[in-house]
């Protein structure tokens, strides 16, 4: 497996306080990986430090195959970011302020109806910034991180504040950019559905460190996975499956029974089914269930959880 972003070991102390914590991490070539953490789990320190703003204490760094403390100018030509801050003239148009840019960067003219044209936004881009719409002015930063058609984007936050519509569109856009520009895209966001419904991989920080790591639809499938069902007598088949093991939640009409991370989930239904219809019980309803990003984040990031960084 290629990897566009790989560290190994990145750690950046501030005084007394461990802000990130000896992180490994690989992106894999052309995909949308999900960073998420809670405010102060160290990603935006972790980011920082991919776009060679701060220097780790310890650690490396790679960005599309550059170390980042070794050349620093080198990575940073290699990577298109869009921050918090987007930083535009107001009074400038879009293509204005594109080419404020373009020319920094030393790239042709084409280059800005090349970025507008992915974005979308020819026809909106003579338009004064200060009449945009905040979806339109994350469209803007978008374009701007992509002049010189870098091969690693990366985003923060960058549905922040959009209504509905404009993060369904932004959805939508981001799932198609490596197709449409062979870029990898680092997306850092606390939206979980948001990210659920976008990206390919995810990595989970938790008090700076990275605990969980992999492909989303493996993790979803493999990791912890689920048992849903439905009986004639809830309470009854709840202290059963109890018995034999199960961490259980209680829900509306039924009961969810959690596995051990790695079991197999239809030989798990298959066998707590037969030891409910043994003790005459007559089940409605039983299989395996995906689980959702929500309860992995929520396992794993949790002040509590013992876990040690996995990789699935």
């Amino acid at each position: 497996m290629n990897a566009a972003i790989e560290t190994r070991a990145l750690t950046r102390r501030f005084k007394r306080h461990l802000a990130v914590d000896a992180v490994s991490m690989t992106v894999p070539d052309k995909a949308v990986y999900g960073f998420l953490g809670r405010n102060g789990a160290g990603k935006t320190t972790t980011l920082k430090m991919l776009l060679g703003l701060i220097a780790p204490t310890s650690g490396a760094a790679r960005v599309a195959g550059v170390d980042v403390a070794r050349d620093r100018l080198a990575a940073a030509r290699r990577v298109g970011a869009l921050l918090e801050a987007h930083g535009f003239y107001v009074n400038l148009s879009g293509r204005e302020n594109l080419d404020l840019t373009r020319t920094l960067l030393g790239l042709p003219k084409t280059e800005i109806d090349r970025v507008l044209d992915v974005v979308e936004m020819r026809e909106h881009a003579g338009k004064p910034v200060s009449d945009f719409s905040l979806g339109m002015r994350q469209r803007l930063g978008l374009a701007r991180a992509m002049l010189g058609a870098p091969p690693v984007l990366i985003l923060d936050e960058p549905t922040n504040g959009l209504d509905p519509d404009g993060i369904a569109d932004m959805r939508r856009f981001l799932r198609a950019l490596p197709e449409r520009t062979g870029a990898t895209v680092l997306l850092s966001s606390h939206l979980l559905g948001e990210i659920e419904q976008t990206a390919t991989h995810v990595g989970i920080l938790s008090e700076g460190r990275l605990v969980l790591e992999g492909e989303l639809e493996r993790l979803k499938a493999e990791l912890a996975p689920e048992i849903a069902f439905q009986t004639d007598d809830l309470p009854r088949a709840a202290a059963l499956a109890k018995a034999r093991g199960f961490d259980l939640t209680l829900g509306e009409g039924g009961a969810v029974a959690r596995l051990k991370p790695g079991e197999d989930a239809r030989s798990a239904s298959a066998a707590l089914n037969r030891a409910l219809v043994e003790a005459d019980l007559a089940v409605f309803a039983i299989g395996p269930r995906a689980r959702s990003l929500e309860g992995i984040y929520r396992d794993v990031s949790s002040p509590a959880s013992n876990l040690q960084p996995e990789t699935v």
